[in-house]
């Protein structure tokens, strides 16, 4: 099923859809709402409306503020549970379901998800992306969400995004072979389609398709670069900047324009044309992040610029790196606060709370986070931590195993889980259960932290016995 424009439509419908905009702007949200909802029921595959219906969810939450009843309501939703049943064989259903859902919380990535199922599933892509997109904001480190976006952006042409996100999967998990296979492909077909190549393989166009609109190219080019010289920085941000006189509301300009200025490292700058979004009526998940990490990397410049030689260096850079810390926490309960259901945000702030030894706050996030299946095993790993950090050493013992019997391979990841739980047994007096777990180590990285100093001490003082 094709998406359809607003040309597309009925007359009828398309007047429903200027009677839900028209209400959008005079701010009678629930009005717009059931208009909008009623007319993707009849014509689901009207984008326009859908993104309409999206920002006018979102803006109805901000404005009100999600309770914590209709979230919980939201988030058990019968809805949910039949969408999921079937998305697969009856997509437009699934769709309408987790539409009535969002209605009441934009925010619920499980309706997200299951939307973006569904809408691939009825070939609706531009419909995906738009939820895709946003469980993508709220939690960036999912696997499957972000091989997925990249997935549905490639064949739409944003080729240099595709393969970024591709290329952040894999840097996040190297031993991922499916990943590894969809960089390669992703790679591929990027050259393939950004040189034109298909067509000369098929016998269609010539090599001067490839090398007309050279400097469109070079400038393509000069994008994609991950380190912009400040020459073309500069160039850059005086095409955007045109670009932004011709449409001053536009948030990707914006967005682009700031980014620039945060490679620069003029923060302030970048600063204004985040704040500039903020104004916006489109709701973007990652522009709190983005100005969180940009506070973030003025306070490492800080510390940069301090003259390493004066009296009171240590004494400053220890004062700013508290002062980061302390921002970093605040902004991380903030976001919380905000979005709730970030599992993904919840396991960054358990970690700032455990590194800040607030070690009774960390423990329930840790326990939440587990439910995210991609930080399910650190959530673990660090809650066994906690538990040891308050003597409860039994529970440490109990959480870890558990975190190993989820752990097939050995990695890095499982060492360290190895590691520590050999530690808390050496606090428990159990000596044979501490060595196992440092031997389990040693046979495959002798080189790991201390672990063949304690084999080998071990051996050593059976020898002597």
């Amino acid at each position: 099923m094709p998406e359809k424009s607003l040309r597309d439509i009925p007359r009828s419908l398309r007047e429903q859809y200027e009677k839900g905009k028209a209400a959008f702007e005079r701010n009678n949200l629930d009005y717009a709402i059931t208009i909008l909802t009623a007319v993707l029921e009849q014509e689901p595959a009207f984008y326009d409306c859908r993104e309409a219906l999206r920002a006018t969810q979102f803006r109805r939450a901000n404005a009100s503020g999600t309770g914590f009843f209709r979230k919980l309501i939201s988030k058990t939703n019968p809805r949910l549970a039949k969408a999921l049943a079937v998305w697969r064989r009856e997509p437009l259903s699934a769709l309408k379901d987790c539409e009535q859902v969002l209605n009441g919380d934009p925010n619920n990535l499980a309706a997200h998800r299951i939307l973006a199922d569904a809408a691939l599933q009825a070939g609706l892509p531009r419909t995906a992306l738009l939820s895709l997109e946003i469980v993508h904001r709220q939690a960036p480190q999912d696997r499957d969400v972000g091989l997925k976006l990249a997935r549905t952006l490639a064949p739409m042409g944003h080729w240099a995004r595709a393969q970024k996100l591709v290329d952040d999967l894999v840097a996040a998990h190297p031993n991922d072979p499916e990943l590894l296979e969809a960089a390669k492909d992703m790679a591929a077909k990027r050259t393939l389609t950004e040189g034109r190549y298909e067509n000369l393989a098929g016998g269609q166009g010539s090599y001067r398709d490839i090398l007309k609109d050279k400097d469109e190219a070079v400038a393509l080019e000069q994008e994609r670069r991950d380190h912009k010289d400040a020459s073309t920085a500069d160039r850059l941000i005086q095409d955007y900047e045109r670009k932004l006189e011709a449409e001053p509301g536009n948030p990707r300009i914006i967005r682009a324009i700031a980014e620039l200025y945060v490679e620069r490292r003029e923060f302030d700058r970048a600063l204004g044309y985040y704040q500039r979004l903020q104004g916006s009526e489109a709701v973007d998940p990652t522009l709190d992040k983005a100005i969180a990490d940009l506070c973030a990397r003025k306070f490492d410049l800080a510390v940069e610029q301090l003259d390493p030689h004066a009296e009171n260096y240590e004494a400053e850079r220890t004062r700013i790196q508290e002062e980061k810390a302390a921002f970093l926490l605040a902004d991380a309960r903030q976001r919380v606060e905000r979005y709730p259901n970030d599992l993904h945000l919840r396991f960054e702030l358990a970690v700032l709370l455990f590194e800040a030894g607030r070690i009774g706050e960390a423990i329930p996030e840790f326990q939440k986070a587990q439910n995210n299946p991609n930080r399910r095993i650190q959530a673990m790993f660090h809650l066994g931590r906690c538990f040891g950090h308050r003597n409860m050493h039994d529970l440490a013992a109990r959480t870890l195993q558990n975190a190993l019997n989820e752990k097939p391979s050995m990695d890095d990841e499982k060492k360290a889980i190895l590691y520590e739980l050999g530690v808390t047994f050496e606090r428990m007096k159990r000596k044979e259960d501490a060595i196992e777990q440092f031997k389990n180590i040693y046979e495959v990285d002798v080189g790991y932290r201390d672990v063949a100093e304690r084999v080998d001490a071990y051996y050593a003082g059976q020898a002597g016995g």
